[in-house]
């Protein structure tokens, strides 16, 4: 695998020759949106197959997959743009294997309204899929938002574990602390609030639970654990998987990385796994930042095998673009997200040069618009293959679970590509 920056004077064919692989290959790895259109600075994944197949007349998906002792999952993996078709022809080439031999475990978060065509051809990808449909209320009742019956079913269908996602935000991402504590510190909410998520998880065919936690610090952390206990012996009696996301919040003070240094030996003895993300949602506040610090995430992973046992600790990758108007202040102190692929139109749009910051390991690019006869400046800063390419090595160098992606409601090509041709997915469940 090579990532490749466009130069000056590049385009796809220039590319795709100086590689020596075709054209299309090269725009349906990258999932590329614009491939006549090229930015500079962009960033463009090249993979290279292990193993081929040419179609020939009379071949099936079931037959080629016998032929080479694979499962339709992994074809399906390999050729992600077999999802969006019925019939395979003659003469086309499809990828069998890649060179992996390393394992990882890869957990989608998504919404119950999900498109239905976007997550069939996510679900090869994914170990577990949590989905964030689910709130804590008040006297330790829960909330559903949508029918999810059918997504858990499509799960399942495709070897993938999934996982009710229960917290006390909103579906935009605002935290009801009053609510949480009322939580916490109340004994008999404990137990209401097991016995729900036992009678959900009963009716409805999850595999256990993901507890999106938002509000752990070191000073509250035991009253937390005292409630993770009592959930762990719950759900381990009846068989059922209990994960937990939390936002490290990693922050710099006085130019050092800080976060709250919590019991994550005590926590990761309750638990199937410890997902660390920064949650990402539609607004950013404060002044322009890197959507994700790879720096930070390092210093605080360095922390956590400290403390967890590396197996049990997945990293979480925000896939988003923020667009911030310059100079910040309170007029400009909210960002509006874009989608990745985006990001990269408007950046051809406006002429603008990808730049790429190596601390966080993200790329951006500035650029002016003119708002009511003034000049106005704006910077756009998102995450692309070599954001994830530094999170996925990290994840081997320290002998990581996997990686969770926040979220998989906009399919990304380019992302998936990395996976599967380094990594071997992990399933917990048979797949076809």
């Amino acid at each position: 695998m090579e990532i490749y920056i466009v130069q000056i004077g590049d385009d796809i064919f220039s590319i795709a020759d100086n590689y020596g692989v075709p054209v299309m290959k090269l725009i349906q790895d990258n999932g590329l949106v614009n491939p006549y259109n090229l930015v500079l600075g962009q960033a463009i994944i090249i993979v290279f197959p292990s193993q081929t197949h040419t179609v020939e007349e009379g071949d099936t998906l079931a037959s080629i997959a016998n032929t080479y002792d694979v499962t339709l999952m992994q074809l399906l993996r390999n050729n992600s743009f077999l999802s969006e078709r019925n019939y395979i022809y003659p003469g086309e080439t499809l990828v069998i294997k890649y060179n992996t031999n390393q394992k990882i475990s890869i957990n989608g978060f998504t919404y119950a309204f999900i498109n239905k065509d976007i997550l069939i051809k996510t679900l090869p990808y994914l170990t577990y899929l949590s989905v964030f449909n689910y709130r804590i209320s008040e006297g330790a009742e829960i909330i559903t938002y949508y029918d999810d019956s059918e997504l858990i079913k499509l799960a399942k269908d495709y070897g993938v574990v999934p996982l009710m996602m229960l917290s006390v935000l909103s579906l935009q991402g605002d935290v009801d602390i009053e609510l949480a504590y009322s939580i916490l510190l109340n004994e008999e909410n404990h137990s209401r609030l097991i016995t729900n998520i036992l009678n959900i998880l009963k009716s409805s065919g999850y595999n256990g639970i993901n507890l999106l936690i938002s509000i752990i610090s070191e000073s509250n952390q035991k009253i937390y654990l005292d409630l993770l206990t009592k959930i762990s012996i719950a759900l381990n009696n009846e068989g059922y998987l209990f994960f937990i996301t939390i936002n490290p919040n990693l922050t710099i003070i006085d130019d050092e990385i800080s976060f709250e240094q919590l019991d994550y030996s005590s926590i990761s003895k309750l638990v199937s796994g410890i997902m660390f993300l920064q949650y990402v949602w539609g607004r950013k506040p404060g002044p322009p930042s890197p959507v994700s610090s790879f720096t930070m995430i390092s210093d605080f992973i360095d922390y956590t095998v400290t403390t967890a046992p590396p197996e049990a600790i997945s990293i979480g990758n925000p896939l988003i673009a923020y667009n911030w108007a310059l100079p910040y202040n309170e007029l400009n102190k909210d960002a509006y997200s874009l989608t990745l692929n985006a990001a990269i139109i408007l950046a051809y749009d406006v002429g603008a040069a990808i730049q790429f910051d190596e601390t966080s390991q993200t790329p951006y690019y500035q650029y002016q618009t003119i708002f009511a006869s003034t000049v106005v400046d704006q910077i756009v800063g998102y995450i692309d293959v070599r954001s994830i390419n530094a999170v996925f090595k990290l994840i081997i160098e320290k002998a990581l679970a996997g990686s969770g992606i926040w979220n998989i409601m906009i399919y990304y090509q380019q992302i998936w590509t990395l996976i599967i041709s380094q990594y071997e997915i992990e399933k917990i469940l048979p797949e076809e």
